[in-house]
C-alpha cells in the first residue's frame, strides 16, 4: 500500500505544498480581493490542491519551481502520492518523467542532483507538462494558433504543439502585445490561472475529445517479410513502405550502437546472428559527435561501409544513419553531411539494400522550417544525383518526434521517409495519435529507432509497454529498428555484458529486452530459440 504524501516545509521558505485534504476558507493576507488570480488562488485551495507558505502568505509573484508545478499537476490529476526519498518531490518528479510529461534531459534530477528541479519552471515546459497530464488530445491548427502568438519565433520547437494546443484551449493567451516569452519563469499566481483554466476546460470536455481513440482507424495491415532476394528495391506508395513488386513490406531489426564504441558489433557474425532470428534490416548508428565520424572520419566511415557489406552479405537492408545527437542541429556540419553522402549514395548507387538516415534526432533550439527542412532538401538532392531510388530518411525536431511538422510542411520527392523515435518506459500513446495524425496527413513513417527502456537508455524493461508500440506498428505495417546491438551495461542493450561478437549467439547471450526484441523480428514468431 503506499502512502498519501505528507507534506512538510521543513526549513525550505515558501514551499508551495499539496495537501491530503480540503481547505475551507483559506485566504492570504498578500492576495488582494478582486485581483485577476485571487479567484484561481481560492478554488484551487478551496479543493485541496494547494496551500501557502509557511508563514501564512501565499507569495503570489514569487516564480513557481520545477518540482511545485509537477507535484500540484500530479494532484490535479487526482492521483495518490507516496512520499520521495531525498527530495520532498522525488516521487511525483519520477512518476511524470515515466508518463512522458518531460523528458530526461528538460528537468535532471538523478543521481542525487535536485538543483534544476528547485529552480524556477519555464513557461514552454510548464505548459507541455500541463496539456500532456490533463488536456493530452487537445486538437489545433497550427496557423491559426501561430499566428495568435506575437514571439512564435522564439518558442523552441519541441514546444509546438503543446503551446499551440494550449492556446487553441484556451490555456494561454498571451500578454497586451499577445507574447508568450516562453523561456521566461512563471508566477505562482500565473500558474493558478492556467491550473484553474485547464481543470475547467478538462471537466467540460465533450466525449469525443475526453476518449477520442485512435485518430485514424487500424488498418490491420498485411505486410510481406524477408530480406533484398526477395523484395528488391522499395519504393513508397502512398504512406507505405512496399518491396519491388508493390506488396507492403515491414523491416525490423537492430541498431548499432555508436561506431566508435561498439564497433565489434557491426561485424559479419553479428549482423548474421540477428538475421538468424529473421531480422531483415540493419541500422548502423555512426555518430557524427562523441568522438565518432567528425573526429576520425577516415577510421568511422571504413566501419560503417564494413557494416553496409556485411548487412549485404546476409540478404539484409542497411540504414546509413547520420547520427547526430550533442551536434543537435543537422545544418553545423551540411557541408560534412553533403560530402559523405555523395560517396556513399556513389559507392552503393547500384546497391537496392541501402537506405539513407541523413539526421538521426534534430534537437535543441532547431526549427523544421528553418533547419531540418533545408538541411534535408539539400541532402535529397545530393542522394538523388547518384541513387536515383533508393528508400531516404528524414528526421525532424524534438528527437525525431515532431512529424505533425513535417506532415504539414513536407519535402517534395519520391522514397521519402519520416523517422520516428521512441522510448517505451517515457513514451506512450499521446505520440501514436501523433503518428496517426502524420500518417492521415500523407506522411510515409519509419521507426529507425526505438527502445524498451527511458528515453536515456536505463530503467525498465518496459515489456507492457513495448507489446503495446509493437502491436500497433504492426497493425500498420510500420518497420522498425530496435536500439541497440550491444553489451553495454545498460537495459536498452540486447547482448549480456561480455558476450562474444565472434559466435553464434542463443537465449542466454540475450537480455531480457534482447530476448523480447528478437522473439518479435518475424511478428507470428513467439519466442526466440
Amino acid at each position: 500500500m503506499e502512502k498519501l504524501l505528507r507534506y512538510w516545509v521543513g526549513s525550505i521558505l515558501g514551499v508551495l505544498l499539496l495537501i491530503t485534504a480540503a481547505a475551507q476558507g483559506v485566504t492570504f493576507p498578500d492576495v488582494a480581493a478582486g485581483s485577476w488570480y485571487g479567484a484561481a488562488v481560492e478554488e484551487m485551495t478551496q479543493k485541496g490542491l494547494l496551500t501557502g507558505c509557511d508563514d501564512g502568505t501565499f507569495q503570489p509573484m514569487r516564480e513557481i519551481s520545477a518540482a511545485e508545478f509537477v507535484v500540484i499537476t500530479l494532484r490535479c490529476t487526482g492521483r495518490e502520492l507516496t512520499l520521495g526519498e531525498g527530495h520532498w518531490a522525488s516521487a511525483a518528479l519520477s512518476y511524470a518523467r515515466d508518463e512522458g510529461w518531460f523528458d530526461w534531459d528538460e528537468l535532471s534530477f538523478d543521481r542525487g542532483c535536485w538543483t534544476a528541479c528547485d529552480e524556477p519552471i519555464s513557461r514552454q515546459l510548464a505548459v507541455k507538462i500541463l496539456m500532456k497530464a490533463l488536456l493530452p488530445n487537445t486538437k489545433y491548427d497550427f496557423n491559426v494558433e501561430s499566428q495568435k502568438i506575437s514571439d512564435f519565433s522564439s518558442l523552441n520547437g519541441r514546444y509546438y504543439e503543446a503551446v499551440l494546443s494550449a492556446s487553441a484551449a484556451g490555456i494561454i493567451k498571451g500578454d497586451e502585445a499577445g507574447a508568450f516569452h516562453p523561456e521566461r519563469g512563471l508566477t505562482r499566481a500565473e500558474a493558478c490561472v492556467l491550473f484553474q483554466r485547464a481543470l475547467d476546460r478538462r471537466e467540460n470536455l465533450p466525449p469525443s475529445q475526453a476518449d477520442p481513440g485512435p485518430k485514424t482507424p487500424s488498418q490491420n495491415m498485411e505486410t510481406v517479410s524477408g530480406g533484398v532476394s526477395e523484395n528488391g528495391w522499395l519504393q513508397v506508395k502512398g504512406t507505405q513502405l512496399c518491396n519491388e513488386a508493390g506488396e507492403p513490406v515491414a523491416l525490423h531489426g537492430m541498431s548499432s550502437h555508436g561506431l566508435q564504441w561498439y564497433g565489434h558489433f557491426v561485424n559479419s557474425q553479428t549482423i548474421q546472428n540477428t538475421a538468424a532470428y529473421g531480422a531483415n534490416v540493419f541500422r548502423i548508428a555512426m555518430y557524427t559527435g562523441e568522438g565518432g565520424y567528425l573526429s576520425q572520419p577516415d577510421v568511422i566511415k571504413e566501419k560503417a561501409f564494413e557494416a553496409i557489406d556485411a548487412a549485404v552479405q546476409n540478404d539484409m537492408y542497411a540504414i546509413l544513419d547520420w547520427h547526430i545527437l550533442s551536434d543537435g542541429n543537422p545544418m553545423n556540419h551540411v557541408t560534412e553531411a553533403e560530402i559523405f553522402f555523395a560517396e556513399a549514395a556513389e559507392r552503393y548507387a547500384e546497391t537496392p539494400n541501402i537506405i539513407y538516415e541523413i539526421c538521426n534526432e534534430p534537437n535543441g533550439n532547431v526549427t523544421w522550417a528553418g533547419d531540418v527542412k533545408p538541411y534535408a532538401q539539400r541532402l535529397v538532392s545530393v542522394i538523388r544525383a547518384r541513387s536515383p531510388k533508393s528508400i531516404i530518411l528524414i528526421g525532424s525536431p524534438t528527437w525525431s518526434q515532431d512529424i505533425h511538422l513535417a506532415a504539414a510542411d513536407p519535402i517534395e520527392g519520391e522514397n521519402l521517409m519520416y523517422t520516428f523515435h521512441f522510448y517505451a518506459g517515457t513514451h506512450g500513446q499521446d505520440l501514436r495519435n501523433r503518428i496517426d495524425s502524420a500518417r492521415a496527413a500523407g506522411l510515409s513513417v519509419f521507426v529507425s529507432e526505438w527502445g524498451t527502456s527511458r528515453a536515456d537508455g536505463s530503467g525498465g524493461v518496459f515489456l507492457e509497454e513495448s507489446r503495446v508500440w509493437l502491436d500497433y506498428l504492426e497493425e500498420r505495417g510500420i518497420s522498425w529498428c530496435n536500439w541497440s546491438l550491444c553489451d553495454k551495461d545498460e537495459t536498452s542493450a540486447a547482448l549480456k555484458p561480455g558476450t562474444a561478437p565472434d559466435r553464434d549467439w542463443t537465449e542466454k547471450d540475450l537480455t531480457v529486452s534482447g530476448q523480447f526484441v528478437f522473439s518479435r523480428f518475424i511478428s507470428s514468431k513467439d519466442e526466440v530459440k
